[in-house]
Protein backbone atom coordinates (compact mmCIF):
# COMPACT_ATOMS: atom_id res chain seq x y z
CA UNK A 1 0.00 0.00 0.00
CA UNK A 2 1.39 3.42 -0.98
CA UNK A 3 1.94 6.08 1.68
CA UNK A 4 2.23 9.83 1.14
CA UNK A 5 2.27 13.00 3.24
CA UNK A 6 -0.12 15.92 2.79
CA UNK A 7 1.22 19.37 3.70
CA UNK A 8 0.22 23.03 3.53
CA UNK A 9 1.89 26.42 3.97
CA UNK A 10 0.40 28.02 7.08
CA UNK A 11 1.05 30.70 9.71
CA UNK A 12 0.93 33.41 7.03
CA UNK A 13 -2.05 35.44 8.28
CA UNK A 14 -2.09 38.93 9.76
CA UNK A 15 -5.28 40.95 10.38
CA UNK A 16 -4.78 43.05 7.26
CA UNK A 17 -3.82 40.07 5.07
CA UNK A 18 -5.79 36.88 5.75
CA UNK A 19 -4.71 34.27 3.21
CA UNK A 20 -5.65 30.88 4.69
CA UNK A 21 -7.91 29.02 7.11
CA UNK A 22 -5.23 27.44 9.26
CA UNK A 23 -7.64 25.80 11.71
CA UNK A 24 -9.54 24.01 8.94
CA UNK A 25 -6.39 23.00 7.07
CA UNK A 26 -4.79 21.56 10.19
CA UNK A 27 -7.70 19.13 10.45
CA UNK A 28 -6.78 17.76 7.00
CA UNK A 29 -3.00 17.76 6.55
CA UNK A 30 -0.35 15.66 8.25
CA UNK A 31 2.43 18.28 8.01
CA UNK A 32 2.37 22.08 8.37
CA UNK A 33 4.97 24.35 6.77
CA UNK A 34 4.82 27.29 9.18
CA UNK A 35 5.98 30.75 8.18
CA UNK A 36 9.04 32.09 9.99
CA UNK A 37 7.93 35.72 9.64
CA UNK A 38 10.11 37.06 6.82
CA UNK A 39 7.56 36.67 4.01
CA UNK A 40 4.29 36.63 5.98
CA UNK A 41 2.68 36.25 9.37
CA UNK A 42 3.25 37.75 12.81
CA UNK A 43 4.81 36.28 15.97
CA UNK A 44 1.44 35.93 17.69
CA UNK A 45 -0.25 34.46 14.62
CA UNK A 46 2.60 32.04 13.94
CA UNK A 47 2.52 30.96 17.60
CA UNK A 48 -1.23 30.32 17.38
CA UNK A 49 -0.77 28.15 14.30
CA UNK A 50 2.03 26.21 15.97
CA UNK A 51 -0.14 25.67 19.04
CA UNK A 52 -3.01 24.37 16.89
CA UNK A 53 -0.62 22.05 15.03
CA UNK A 54 0.70 20.61 18.29
CA UNK A 55 -2.81 20.07 19.65
CA UNK A 56 -3.85 18.42 16.38
CA UNK A 57 -0.85 16.12 16.16
CA UNK A 58 0.36 17.71 12.92
CA UNK A 59 4.11 17.56 12.22
CA UNK A 60 5.71 21.02 12.10
CA UNK A 61 8.09 22.25 9.41
CA UNK A 62 9.87 25.60 9.14
CA UNK A 63 8.99 27.68 6.08
CA UNK A 64 11.74 30.30 5.69
CA UNK A 65 11.88 32.65 2.74
CA UNK A 66 13.53 35.76 1.38
CA UNK A 67 13.07 38.94 3.43
CA UNK A 68 10.29 40.12 1.14
CA UNK A 69 7.17 40.76 3.20
CA UNK A 70 5.69 43.23 0.71
CA UNK A 71 5.64 40.64 -2.10
CA UNK A 72 4.85 37.59 0.05
CA UNK A 73 8.29 36.19 -0.63
CA UNK A 74 7.51 35.50 -4.26
CA UNK A 75 9.99 37.93 -5.85
CA UNK A 76 13.51 36.83 -6.76
CA UNK A 77 16.10 38.47 -4.51
CA UNK A 78 19.78 39.05 -5.28
CA UNK A 79 21.53 38.10 -2.05
CA UNK A 80 25.04 37.11 -1.06
CA UNK A 81 25.77 33.81 0.63
CA UNK A 82 26.62 35.12 4.09
CA UNK A 83 23.40 37.14 4.24
CA UNK A 84 21.20 34.34 2.96
CA UNK A 85 22.66 31.82 5.41
CA UNK A 86 22.19 34.24 8.32
CA UNK A 87 18.61 35.02 7.27
CA UNK A 88 17.68 31.33 7.11
CA UNK A 89 19.41 30.60 10.43
CA UNK A 90 17.54 33.51 12.05
CA UNK A 91 14.18 32.25 10.80
CA UNK A 92 14.81 28.68 11.87
CA UNK A 93 15.89 29.81 15.33
CA UNK A 94 12.77 31.92 15.74
CA UNK A 95 10.39 29.15 14.72
CA UNK A 96 12.14 26.51 16.81
CA UNK A 97 11.81 28.82 19.83
CA UNK A 98 8.12 29.52 19.26
CA UNK A 99 7.38 25.83 18.67
CA UNK A 100 9.11 24.95 21.92
CA UNK A 101 7.02 27.52 23.78
CA UNK A 102 3.82 25.62 22.90
CA UNK A 103 5.26 22.16 23.53
CA UNK A 104 6.17 21.37 19.94
CA UNK A 105 9.28 20.82 17.86
CA UNK A 106 10.32 21.52 14.27
CA UNK A 107 11.02 18.37 12.26
CA UNK A 108 11.83 19.63 8.78
CA UNK A 109 12.51 22.69 6.62
CA UNK A 110 10.68 23.64 3.44
CA UNK A 111 11.87 26.96 1.96
CA UNK A 112 9.17 29.29 0.68
CA UNK A 113 8.23 30.91 -2.60
CA UNK A 114 10.97 32.44 -4.71
CA UNK A 115 13.68 30.97 -2.49
CA UNK A 116 12.17 27.50 -2.93
CA UNK A 117 12.11 27.87 -6.70
CA UNK A 118 15.63 29.33 -6.84
CA UNK A 119 17.24 26.49 -4.90
CA UNK A 120 15.53 23.98 -7.14
CA UNK A 121 17.99 25.10 -9.84
CA UNK A 122 20.72 27.22 -8.16
CA UNK A 123 23.55 25.29 -6.53
CA UNK A 124 25.09 28.26 -4.72
CA UNK A 125 21.93 29.33 -2.91
CA UNK A 126 21.12 25.66 -2.27
CA UNK A 127 24.46 25.32 -0.47
CA UNK A 128 23.70 28.45 1.58
CA UNK A 129 20.35 27.11 2.74
CA UNK A 130 21.81 23.69 3.51
CA UNK A 131 24.64 25.29 5.52
CA UNK A 132 22.07 27.21 7.56
CA UNK A 133 20.07 24.08 8.35
CA UNK A 134 23.19 22.17 9.37
CA UNK A 135 24.31 25.03 11.60
CA UNK A 136 20.98 25.14 13.46
CA UNK A 137 20.03 21.43 13.56
CA UNK A 138 21.50 18.83 11.19
CA UNK A 139 18.71 16.46 12.22
CA UNK A 140 16.13 18.52 10.32
CA UNK A 141 14.83 17.02 7.07
CA UNK A 142 14.99 19.21 3.93
CA UNK A 143 11.77 19.15 1.89
CA UNK A 144 12.20 20.39 -1.67
CA UNK A 145 10.88 20.17 -5.21
CA UNK A 146 11.16 16.68 -6.67
CA UNK A 147 14.13 16.70 -9.05
CA UNK A 148 15.48 19.95 -7.60
CA UNK A 149 19.21 20.59 -7.22
CA UNK A 150 18.83 21.37 -3.53
CA UNK A 151 17.94 17.75 -2.74
CA UNK A 152 21.25 16.54 -4.16
CA UNK A 153 23.20 19.31 -2.41
CA UNK A 154 21.53 18.50 0.91
CA UNK A 155 22.05 14.75 0.56
CA UNK A 156 25.74 15.19 -0.22
CA UNK A 157 26.03 17.42 2.86
CA UNK A 158 24.56 14.68 5.04
CA UNK A 159 21.01 15.97 5.51
CA UNK A 160 17.98 13.73 5.22
CA UNK A 161 15.75 14.86 2.34
CA UNK A 162 12.21 14.40 1.07
CA UNK A 163 10.76 15.35 -2.30
CA UNK A 164 7.53 17.22 -2.83
CA UNK A 165 4.86 17.54 -5.51
CA UNK A 166 2.21 20.25 -5.77
CA UNK A 167 -1.47 19.45 -6.00
CA UNK A 168 -2.55 22.94 -7.04
CA UNK A 169 0.24 23.88 -9.46
CA UNK A 170 0.74 23.17 -13.15
CA UNK A 171 3.96 21.47 -14.29
CA UNK A 172 6.32 21.97 -17.21
CA UNK A 173 7.57 18.91 -19.15
CA UNK A 174 10.94 19.14 -17.34
CA UNK A 175 9.30 18.79 -13.92
CA UNK A 176 9.57 22.47 -12.99
CA UNK A 177 6.50 24.44 -11.92
CA UNK A 178 4.79 26.80 -14.34
CA UNK A 179 5.55 30.37 -13.25
CA UNK A 180 2.78 32.08 -11.31
CA UNK A 181 3.01 34.88 -13.86
CA UNK A 182 1.57 32.51 -16.48
CA UNK A 183 -2.13 31.83 -16.93
CA UNK A 184 -3.14 28.40 -15.63
CA UNK A 185 -0.19 28.10 -13.25
CA UNK A 186 -2.48 27.62 -10.25
CA UNK A 187 -5.18 24.94 -10.34
CA UNK A 188 -8.55 25.30 -8.61
CA UNK A 189 -10.83 22.32 -9.41
CA UNK A 190 -10.91 20.04 -6.33
CA UNK A 191 -11.86 16.90 -8.26
CA UNK A 192 -9.28 17.42 -11.00
CA UNK A 193 -6.57 18.23 -8.46
CA UNK A 194 -7.42 15.13 -6.41
CA UNK A 195 -7.39 12.87 -9.47
CA UNK A 196 -3.92 14.16 -10.40
CA UNK A 197 -2.62 13.38 -6.92
CA UNK A 198 -4.09 9.87 -6.88
CA UNK A 199 -2.24 9.20 -10.13
CA UNK A 200 0.93 10.68 -8.66
CA UNK A 201 0.74 8.51 -5.53
CA UNK A 202 -0.23 5.40 -7.48
CA UNK A 203 1.86 5.69 -10.66
CA UNK A 204 4.47 8.37 -9.94
CA UNK A 205 3.43 10.69 -12.77
CA UNK A 206 1.77 14.08 -13.27
CA UNK A 207 0.51 15.40 -16.58
CA UNK A 208 2.40 18.49 -17.73
CA UNK A 209 0.81 21.49 -19.46
CA UNK A 210 1.73 20.07 -22.89
CA UNK A 211 -0.12 16.81 -22.16
CA UNK A 212 2.98 14.70 -21.60
CA UNK A 213 3.52 12.69 -18.43
CA UNK A 214 6.25 13.82 -16.04
CA UNK A 215 7.70 11.16 -13.73
CA UNK A 216 7.92 12.50 -10.17
CA UNK A 217 9.15 10.65 -7.11
CA UNK A 218 7.56 12.50 -4.19
CA UNK A 219 7.00 11.67 -0.54
CA UNK A 220 4.77 14.67 0.16
CA UNK A 221 1.98 16.59 -1.57
CA UNK A 222 1.43 20.32 -0.97
CA UNK A 223 -1.84 22.21 -1.20
CA UNK A 224 -1.05 25.92 -0.77
CA UNK A 225 -3.02 27.39 2.11
CA UNK A 226 -3.43 30.70 0.27
CA UNK A 227 -4.91 29.20 -2.91
CA UNK A 228 -8.63 29.95 -3.44
CA UNK A 229 -10.65 26.97 -2.23
CA UNK A 230 -7.57 25.39 -0.66
CA UNK A 231 -9.38 23.53 2.11
CA UNK A 232 -11.82 22.00 -0.38
CA UNK A 233 -8.94 20.88 -2.59
CA UNK A 234 -7.04 19.43 0.36
CA UNK A 235 -10.07 17.62 1.73
CA UNK A 236 -11.00 16.13 -1.65
CA UNK A 237 -7.40 15.11 -2.30
CA UNK A 238 -7.23 13.36 1.05
CA UNK A 239 -10.60 11.66 0.51
CA UNK A 240 -9.70 10.36 -2.95
CA UNK A 241 -6.24 9.21 -1.90
CA UNK A 242 -7.67 7.23 0.98
CA UNK A 243 -10.44 5.83 -1.24
CA UNK A 244 -7.70 4.58 -3.57
CA UNK A 245 -6.08 2.71 -0.67
CA UNK A 246 -3.26 5.20 -0.16
CA UNK A 247 -2.21 5.92 3.41
CA UNK A 248 -1.81 9.57 4.43
CA UNK A 249 1.06 9.89 6.92
CA UNK A 250 3.84 12.40 7.67
CA UNK A 251 7.24 11.88 6.04
CA UNK A 252 9.04 13.31 9.09
CA UNK A 253 8.47 13.26 12.82
CA UNK A 254 9.98 14.08 16.15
Amino acid sequence: MATIDLNSDLGENVPERIVSDDVAMLEIVTSANVSCGFHAGSPEGIRATLDAAVRGGVVIGAHPGYRDYENFGRTNVEIDSATLQAHVEYQLGALIGLASSVGGAVSYVKPHGALYNTIARDERQSADVVAAIKAIDPGLVLLGLAGGIVLDVASKAGLAVAAEAFADRAYLPDGQLVSRTQEGAVLHDPAAVAERMVRLASDGVIQAVDGTDVRIDAQSICVHGDSPGSTRMAAETKRMLQAAGITIAPFAGV
